[in-house]
C-alpha cells in the first residue's frame, strides 16, 4: 500500500471541505490526514489530503476529486518536490525531575514548552512524519496525558503555484 499527498485548490465556498470529505465516505475510501485553510487569495482555499491504496484506488481518488465542481487544481506533493509539515501538541505528566529530561529532549528535537504547570507540560513540534514519529516514540517514556496531530500540509517547491 502506497501513500500520497494532494494539494486541492479550491474555490472557498460554504461546504466545500464537506464535499470533498463525503466523496471519499461515498467511495469508501479513507482519508488518513485533511487539513484545510485560507490562501493569500480570499477567493481560494487549499486542502491536503493525505491518502493511501495501491495503484488504482490512488489513480480512482485524483479523477474522482478532479470532477468536484469546486476544485481548481490538483497536485500530488511528492517528496523531493515539495515541502510538507504537520504540528503535533503532546501533553505530558511531569514532575521535577521529569522535567529537566522532557525539556532535554525536546532541545533535540528543536520542540518549544509552550506550558509548564505544576504536574504537566505540554511540548509543540513541527516537522516531517518521521520526526514527529521519532519524538513521540522518545515520549512513550514519560506518562502522555494527551495529544494531537494537525495532519499533513504542504506546498509544491519553487515557483510553481496554485
Amino acid at each position: 500500500m502506497k501513500q500520497i499527498v494532494l494539494s486541492l485548490l479550491v474555490d472557498n465556498n460554504p461546504g466545500v471541505l464537506a464535499r470533498v470529505a463525503s466523496l471519499f465516505s461515498r467511495r469508501g475510501y479513507n482519508i488518513d490526514t485533511i487539513t484545510a485553510g485560507a490562501t493569500h487569495n480570499s477567493q481560494y482555499t487549499r486542502i491536503t489530503v493525505t491518502v493511501s491504496g495501491d495503484d488504482r484506488i490512488l489513480e480512482q481518488i485524483r479523477n474522482q476529486i478532479a470532477k468536484l465542481e469546486d476544485v481548481r487544481r490538483i497536485i500530488m506533493l511528492e517528496d523531493k518536490q515539495s515541502v510538507c509539515r504537520e504540528l503535533v501538541l503532546v501533553k505530558v505528566l511531569a514532575d521535577k525531575k521529569d522535567k529537566q529530561d522532557i525539556i532535554a529532549i525536546a532541545d533535540v528535537f528543536r520542540a518549544k514548552i509552550v506550558d509548564v504547570a505544576v504536574n504537566s507540560m505540554i511540548i509543540e513540534l513541527t516537522g516531517n512524519q518521521n520526526k514527529l514519529d521519532a519524538f513521540l516514540n522518545l515520549m512513550d517514556d514519560f506518562e502522555i496525558l494527551e495529544m494531537v496531530r494537525t495532519g499533513l500540509t504542504g506546498l509544491e517547491r519553487g515557483m510553481n503555484t496554485l
